[in-house]
């Protein structure tokens, strides 16, 4: 992660402004306060991607916030190329009075942008949505992309840039969150306990998820309710104990692929409070 912050140090200079890729399901653990100074006060436009993982509330929610920070934004689906055009025009839009006095010198503009944001956002994604076919790397974990690349469209540039990550995890609330969404990397997680803190969490802001999807009472402790899921499933080891793991991994990715409904894990920024 220093390694991609000094690249991102050293290339900001080529660039006119930012795309900030965040997660809708936690957009604000997605940030790393320590990139405003790297940006430099250059234009920066937050896309918060994946945002039909959460409901319209929860959208209306975060905007709030966007808005009350004065950070422009605008949600997507970087997976569905329909998309493309939206992020498009907010891009034009952004450097409307610079293209528009570039235009009038008889200087038409590329407008050249760094793709940025903690891993397994979609920054990739929104790359090839952008250039509505595959231009850059994608995948489903953390980590995919290795190396700065620019991307070249009609009239826009994409330096697409590695995920970075905050640069300490004092917070757990955030570690935790980033965990959930796939921005850190699975290798070096601890899935029982993380599935056992993602049921507390859940248990207590979203009541019932479990049971929708798993056909289970919600009754008793985070670990009664993991139990009654692998009992459910059958992820039962030999003997008949309960197999928390394979269980965990079941979870959590039923959460990140969608199957536990639309759920957003925070809409405010709570290292404003």
């Amino acid at each position: 992660m220093t390694k991609a912050l000094r690249m991102m140090e050293e290339n900001i200079k080529l660039v006119d402004g930012v795309l900030f890729v965040t997660d809708a399901r936690a957009p604000f653990a997605c940030f790393n306060k320590n990139m405003k100074k790297i940006f430099n006060n250059k234009p920066v436009l937050y896309l918060i991607n994946k945002s039909d993982l959460i409901s319209d509330d929860d959208k209306r929610a975060i905007s709030a916030r966007f808005s009350e920070q004065n950070l422009k934004h605008i949600f997507t689906v970087a997976t569905d190329l329909k998309n493309g055009k939206s992020v498009y025009n907010a891009i034009i839009d952004l450097f409307y009075e610079k293209i528009k006095a570039k235009k009038e010198k008889g200087i038409n503009m590329t407008v050249r942008l760094m793709v940025c944001g903690v891993p397994n956002t979609g920054k990739s994604a929104v790359i090839n949505c952008l250039a509505k076919k595959r231009q850059a790397q994608t995948g489903d974990k953390a980590g995919v992309t290795r190396g700065k690349q620019w991307i070249k469209l009609e009239d826009i540039e994409l330096l697409d840039t590695p995920g970075t990550m905050p640069p300490s995890f004092d917070d757990q609330i955030i570690a935790h969150h980033l965990a959930y969404i796939g921005a850190i990397n699975d290798d070096i997680l601890d899935f029982e306990e993380l599935c056992l803190d993602f049921i507390e969490e859940l248990k207590t802001t979203r009541a019932g998820v479990f049971a929708a999807r798993y056909n289970i009472d919600e009754d008793g402790t985070p670990l009664e309710v993991f139990q009654k899921i692998c009992s459910a499933r059958g992820y039962l080891l030999s003997g008949g104990d309960f197999d928390y793991l394979r269980c965990s991994k079941a979870v959590i990715d039923d959460f990140r692929k969608g199957r536990l409904g639309k759920i957003c894990l925070e809409t405010k920024d709570k290292t404003k409070e």
